[in-house]
């Protein structure tokens, strides 16, 4: 396989960066997910650039070019190319001196291959000659890539004692690129060393999972991980029940798969497991309502319910329960205002003060039982509150 010729033609300025670079002596690679994804036909999100040149000296080059050169991980190698196009990370060839789990402490190198070997997968260790686009592939990544196979390069236990989100990154990558069973070395050593998640920050955990969940289907994945223990050290809520959950959640959504729902699914319908995994996870704010919103049931009127907890809280809650027509009901439906405020029920002749309040609440409630009638009803249903005062 070849890297297309003109793939890097297509972003505007990273000809003159790849020159600058010293391309045309070999000194510069396109690498890793970018290869593997135009090798596959698709459009790769982020360009990643290796180089010989040590970060000080490939600043001083990005800057020559005519380029902002941003030292955004200056202690590993990497200098941000900032690009008409979008922005570019050229990071020195490097090789691990020494791990724990979770960082490394690298050494520059000149040697493409020893930079190669401490990526985690065959895929993610391609990389390709800007000039002629031959790829240079140092551990069969091309096969594995062809015939849909995610595999740890060298020893995979080694690999993840290196580096222990490897095991999700594992499960993500074979969600997205794998084709059948998972290869089973690398599974069992998921499995085996599954306990290490615990080493690892709550955030980096959530950042993983929510990206795998994010994929086009990733419930077959995710039903393994469920049946080989993988969640059970950090999210043991996590059990078959959501893995069929989550499966069901997929089919419903077709395209429109989203991740904070999908975890959802994998959890029970209980709003202190929902607040409460949130909180382990450190999700956002707004993550953490959502999961608890979407913990409750799907019940009363659909456009009513869109109405009280907004759209999404209210798809996240139907599609969870099943509800497609309830769904139907809501979908290209936009929640109205109440076209009445406190004033107009001041003109009426209500006294000011905290009777305004729970009058006008008196009068949203008939109108949303009443299917949101518009304002000449809104008017009726206001002089009848009023006169009740």
């Amino acid at each position: 396989m070849m890297l297309p010729p003109d793939s890097l033609a297509r972003r505007y300025g990273l000809v003159a960066l790849l020159a600058a670079l010293g391309a045309d002596r070999g000194e510069v690679r396109p690498i890793g997910g970018y290869v593997r994804d135009m090798l596959l036909g698709l459009d790769p999100a982020d360009v990643d650039l290796a180089t010989v040149h040590r970060p000080e000296e490939a600043a001083r080059r990005i800057r020559a070019a005519g380029f902002k050169a941003v030292p955004t991980g200056i202690a590993h190698g990497t200098v941000t190319a900032v690009l008409p196009s979008g922005p570019v990370e050229v990071t020195t060839l490097r090789h691990d001196v020494e791990t724990d789990g979770r960082h490394a402490t690298v050494a520059f190198t000149d040697d493409w291959q020893a930079d190669a070997a401490r990526r985690d997968f065959t895929i993610n260790a391609l990389s390709a000659d800007p000039i002629t686009g031959q790829i240079h592939d140092y551990f069969g990544g091309q096969d594995d890539l062809a015939e849909g196979r995610v595999r740890f390069i060298g020893d995979p236990l080694a690999r993840i004692a290196e580096d222990h989100l490897r095991i999700l990154r594992f499960f993500r990558f074979h969600a997205r690129f794998g084709k059948g069973a998972p290869s089973a070395p690398d599974l069992e050593a998921c499995a085996a060393r599954a306990r290490d998640l615990m080493a690892l920050s709550r955030e980096r955990i959530a950042q993983e999972l929510l990206k795998l969940l994010a994929l086009g289907d990733p419930a077959p994945t995710v039903a393994i991980m469920v049946s080989r223990g993988i969640f059970a050290p950090v999210l043991p809520e996590i059990t078959p029940a959501g893995a069929d959950r989550l499966a069901a959640l997929v089919h419903r959504e077709g395209k429109d798969g989203d991740p904070v729902r999908r975890l959802a699914a994998l959890l029970p319908g209980d709003i202190g497991v929902a607040d409460k995994i949130g909180a382990r996870l450190k999700l956002s704010n707004a993550q953490r309502k959502r999961l608890m919103s979407a913990a409750e049931p799907a019940a009363g009127d659909p456009k009513a319910l869109a109405y009280r907890i907004g759209i999404t809280g209210a798809r996240d809650r139907l599609l969870l329960a099943g509800d497609m027509d309830g769904l139907s009901a809501i979908e290209g439906w936009t929640p109205p205002r109440l076209p009445i405020g406190g004033g107009a029920l001041v003109a009426l002749g209500l006294s000011a003060g905290p009777r305004v309040a729970a009058t006008l609440a008196a009068v949203e409630r008939r109108w949303i039982e009443e299917g949101f009638p518009d304002a000449t009803r809104v008017d009726a249903l206001a002089r009848e509150e009023v006169a009740r005062d």
